[in-house]
Formats: C-alpha cells, structure tokens, sequence
C-alpha cells in the first residue's frame, strides 16, 4: 500500500471531530494509501516536519496559502523531492481556488487531487526564500498577516476589510528603486510591488488572464499612486480588466527580476499571505521547477502549457 502523510494545521481548518478525521483515513485507503497525520504547532513547523519525512509517495498540505508554503519550502531543502498536494483549509485560499478545488468541501476536494494529475510547478524564489503565489509590499500589505486570527475565525474573509478600513490613511508611501529585467536597468518611483505566479491574489480572481504554472515565467506588476483615492481607482480597474493592461502598472513576464530600493522600505514583504521580514534593499526573484503537485483536473488545461497526462 502506497503511504500518505497529511501535514495539517489546525488553526486553519476544522478537522476536530474524530468521526471526520475517520472519513479521511477511509477515503484515502479506498485510493490505496496509508496515511498518517502530523499536525503543526507553531509557525515553519510544517517546513522541519517534510524536511525530515521518510520516501513517502504523497504528502497532502491541509491548511492555508501559509502552509502550503511551509510545505514546499520543506520539501525544496529534501535531496529527494516528494510529491505534494493542497488541501485548501484556511481563510481566502487563493492557490487552492485557482487549482479548482470547491469553497468548503474538504471531503470532495481530497477526492478530487486523488483522481486528479501530477504535474510540474514552478515554485518563484524572492533571494533564498520560496513563494509559492505572490511576494508582495507596499501600504496595507500587512492586513494578510496582521489580521487576528480572531477576527478571521468570526468574519472570515470579511476580516481583512474590517482590519484594513482600520487602517486606511491618505497619504501612501512610495519608493525610489533601480530594477533589472532580463538584463535591462531601468529606474522607477512605486507604491506597490507584486511578483506572482498565480492568476487568483487576495481573493481576486482572474488577475491575470492568461497565465501558466509551468511556463518558467513569473508576472511583475509595479504600481504608483498617491493617496487612497487614488489606490481605490486601481482597485476597481483591476477587479474589471486584465491587470497587465490597467493604466499606471509598469508589467513584465519574466524569470529573471533584480529589485534594489534606493532608500529603506518602511514595511515588510508578504509572501503567500505571511510577513517575510529582510533587511536587505537588493532582492533577487528567480524559478525552480523541480516541484511536483497533485492538483485536481479542472483547470489543468487553463494554467498548464503541458498536458500529456490529461
């Protein structure tokens, strides 16, 4: 029998009730695994606990964007790479609406990623560090990691609106930065950066419309506004157009990007829905495509320019 270990994180989901962790030991057996749960407690436990992982033949993400991240990430730092899937459990889940998994069904969405395909992703690096979707920063960036986890618990996605109206002030920051894109410098003045592999970001779907996972190219989308009426207008072009085409976004497809901020950046980066603390003005985004992903047959076709096992 084929071995299993689902790498859960309990303040995302709801896997309480030893009836329901029963159903998924089922499922999964009536697939022919053997499955054993390991469950997180405290931040980038999830990375040490794939780290150490013996040759299993699947590991199942059951949790948030956070997780998934922590996953691969552990699984980056394995001499031998396992294969992963995504069990989408935690407020938004970007990543998992985009692969095609249901809203809330987490029996249905196990069925779907074992009858689903393995495919080739590209995993995004800012420096030394995997993102899995996005690394993003400018003004209200934070509202994904400083919303409290009580307020997400209550209001679920509605949280971060609560949060960020909180939040909300006039005056947006802006940065003086130096950029080379495939070999090319240029020279610019942004409020916000965006370096994503997806086409769903902060629960936006279509972002982008055309992207692929497995293309070896990431997007880049730097932006410059100058007040929160200003932002707003963005916000409304985006959620109606193509975001490469919004007028005010500087756009590039590329897997080559070198990023230095003339002057200190007064916040931090988020990277798949998590604080990614750097002293560093200089960052360096780059690809690996080593990592392979069950991921469910919806929207292979859509994001994936290979499709042999279909």
């Amino acid at each position: 029998m084929k071995k299993c270990v689902i790498v859960y994180n309990p303040q995302s989901g709801k896997l309480k009730k030893k009836e329901f962790l029963q159903s998924f030991y089922d499922l999964l057996r009536k697939y022919g695994y053997e499955t054993e749960i390991k469950y997180t407690k405290k931040k980038k436990d999830a990375i040490e606990i794939v780290k150490k992982l013996p040759d299993v033949d699947l590991v199942i993400s059951a949790g948030g964007d956070g997780t998934l991240n922590e996953v691969i990430t552990g699984n980056l730092s394995r001499k031998k790479r396992l294969t992963l899937a995504n069990l989408p459990m935690g407020t938004t889940n970007d990543v998992g609406s985009m692969y095609g998994y249901t809203k809330n069904n987490y029996m249905k969405n196990l069925e779907l990623l074992l009858e689903g395909v393995k495919k080739k992703i590209d995993v995004c690096f800012i420096n030394e560090t995997p993102f899995v979707y996005v690394a993003c920063l400018g003004d209200y960036i934070d509202m994904a990691y400083s919303t409290p986890r009580s307020l997400k618990k209550k209001y679920g996605k509605i949280a971060y609106v609560i949060y960020g109206l909180k939040q909300l002030r006039n005056k947006i920051h802006s940065y003086d930065v130096r950029y080379k894109v495939d070999g090319k410098t240029y020279e610019g003045r942004y409020s916000f950066f965006f370096i994503t592999n997806a086409s769903r970001v902060a629960g936006l779907n279509d972002v982008y419309y055309d992207i692929k996972l497995d293309d070896n190219k990431f997007e880049v989308a730097f932006c410059h506004v100058k007040n929160k009426r200003e932002l707003m207008k963005v916000f409304f072009l985006v959620n109606n157009m193509d975001l490469k085409d919004v007028p005010g976004i500087t756009y590039y497809q590329t897997n080559n990007l070198e990023l230095e901020f003339l002057t200190n950046p007064k916040v931090s980066w988020c990277i798949d829905g998590e604080e990614y603390i750097s002293s560093r003005k200089k960052f360096i985004f780059r690809i690996d495509r080593e990592t392979n992903m069950m991921l469910p047959k919806k929207n292979v076709v859509k994001y994936f320019s290979e499709n042999d096992e279909l």
